[in-house]
């Protein structure tokens, strides 16, 4: 049984390109292509799609009301393929938060180059989408600051107020997750739930350059504890959460007392920057049993062999468990290699976090 894909673009040529590199892929079918969801949605009327590839910018309904009339009717594994200027990371951005599975980025010259060259990430994406869980999760809103005197009383300006309070004790414990495909949605999910007394954080997600800023962002307005991109020296302090910016590798080094972030650009590495690999493996150094590693829903092995080093240093290590997952790859790659001490489901993370 073939995969049977529906492109949604604009571009004749994009259209063109995705159904011959898709359909040389022997599991894989391009059943039919649409140059906007008005067009996309005959298609569905005669057939339903296993995975919709869906740019967001195109005429008469653009992607992300397409998006949202799908997952309402029948949620189904869409991929965002747009073309990421700033303005598009906070779309692609809400993409994710509606439902989408993933994102490709597409550059806005070099179309046809670009998706000649990523065709192995083009079949793996559509592969991980096709057997992903879409839909069922709960909209989480935004806390309501109002109902809680102590958060009432704090100023917006998260990182003075923390860095004062935590002067007067020693970040002794701190906590790095790694994640991927379905990460987006699964991060909210955890972090919403935090305390601002939660130990400190790193966090590796899969995502291209210009858009972590806009995701921690994101979070930062929707979270108690403060969500930002990481910078080399900055402190994983109680009630912060680092972060890694894309294109960047993100590690942990301990000075004194305290761990901080080293921030660098760097070859690939499971061909991924940042990569989780290179964040858990310097856990371990850093942090030993001090540290607890936690690997969640995303495609590929990235982490496991990071999470094993973590393991075999003394650290707690947790793998979502796959009913939660949106994509059981990174967290099954964990538990085979047998770097998981405990598989957990979503749902027990943020008590796992708070300490």
């Amino acid at each position: 049984m073939s995969i049977e894909v529906l492109v949604v673009d604009d571009s004749a040529v994009v259209r063109q390109v995705l159904r011959d590199i898709l359909c040389e892929a022997p599991d894989i079918n391009v059943y039919a292509a649409a140059s906007d969801p008005i067009f996309a949605m005959q298609q569905m009327q005669k057939k339903w799609p296993d995975v919709v590839i869906l740019d967001i910018e195109m005429p008469r309904m653009d992607g992300l009301t397409f998006l949202r009339q799908i997952m309402a009717e029948h949620p189904t594994p869409v991929i965002i393929c747009s073309s990421l200027a700033e303005k598009g990371a906070e779309l692609s951005l809400q993409a994710l938060s509606l439902g989408a599975i993933d994102v490709i980025t597409k550059p806005q010259i070099g179309v046809k180059d670009f998706l000649l060259v990523a065709k192995q990430l083009l079949w793996a994406t559509v592969r991980s989408a096709a057997v992903a869980r879409v839909g069922g999760r709960a909209h989480i809103a935004k806390p309501d600051i109002s109902k809680n005197p102590l958060l009432k009383d704090l100023p917006r300006a998260k990182t003075a107020n923390v860095d004062l309070v935590s002067m007067t004790s020693t970040t002794d414990r701190i906590s790095v997750i790694g994640t991927s495909t379905g990460g987006t949605q699964a991060l909210e999910e955890v972090l919403v739930k935090l305390s601002r007394t939660s130990p400190g954080i790193a966090v590796v997600q899969h995502m291209p350059e210009k858009f972590t800023a806009a995701f921690a962002k994101r979070l930062d307005g929707l979270c108690q504890v403060e969500v930002k991109e990481a910078e080399s020296g900055d402190r994983l302090i109680s009630g912060r959460v680092l972060i890694a910016p894309g294109g960047h590798h993100l590690e942990i080094e301990r000075s004194g007392a305290q761990y901080v972030a080293k921030v660098f650009r760097g070859p690939a590495v499971n061909r991924h920057c940042p990569s989780v690999d290179v964040l858990f493996r310097s856990a371990a150094r850093a942090a030993g049993r001090n540290v607890t590693g936690i690997i969640m829903t995303g495609m590929g092995d990235d982490g496991a062999r990071g999470l094993l080093d973590m393991r075999n240093a003394g650290a707690r290590t947790i793998a979502q468990d796959e009913a939660s997952c949106i994509v059981f790859g990174m967290p099954k790659e964990a538990i085979a290699l047998g770097a998981a001490k405990e598989i957990l489901s979503l749902s027990q993370i943020p008590a796992v976090l708070e300490g």
